[in-house]
């Protein structure tokens, strides 16, 4: 099983690059993680991770790629929900990626 040192601490993941306990989550972990895809975070991304943090622990579950852009456009207006800026912030999936590095599990949908 892949894992990741954060901190002289060692983060389990599954095989598809997601924590396989979302307790050890944090920001220094999303950073961490985050360097695997090229991603500098920035306030717009930590927006989205934060949202979708929310989301997930509120609701039990995680929005396909489709109701994904619609969520976010629910809570942020249609400038940020759309897949133009979300895959601007998290190039290749938007919400695959979105989700590793807020550290929830795989969203349904996604390969």
């Amino acid at each position: 099983m892949p894992k990741l040192v954060v901190d002289s601490t060692i983060v389990e993941l599954t095989e598809g690059g997601f924590l396989v306990d979302a307790k050890e989550w944090n920001e220094t972990v999303a950073l961490a993680l985050a360097q695997g895809f090229h991603i500098s975070l920035t306030d717009a991304h930590w927006e989205i991770i934060h949202f979708i943090r929310a989301y997930y622990f509120k609701f039990q579950h995680l929005p396909n790629a489709r109701m994904f852009v619609k969520v976010v456009q629910k809570q942020f207006g249609e400038e940020k929900g759309n897949s133009r800026y979300l895959h601007g912030l998290f190039p290749e999936s938007a919400v695959r990626v979105a989700c590793q590095l807020a550290g929830l599990p795989k969203p349904p949908g996604c390969l």
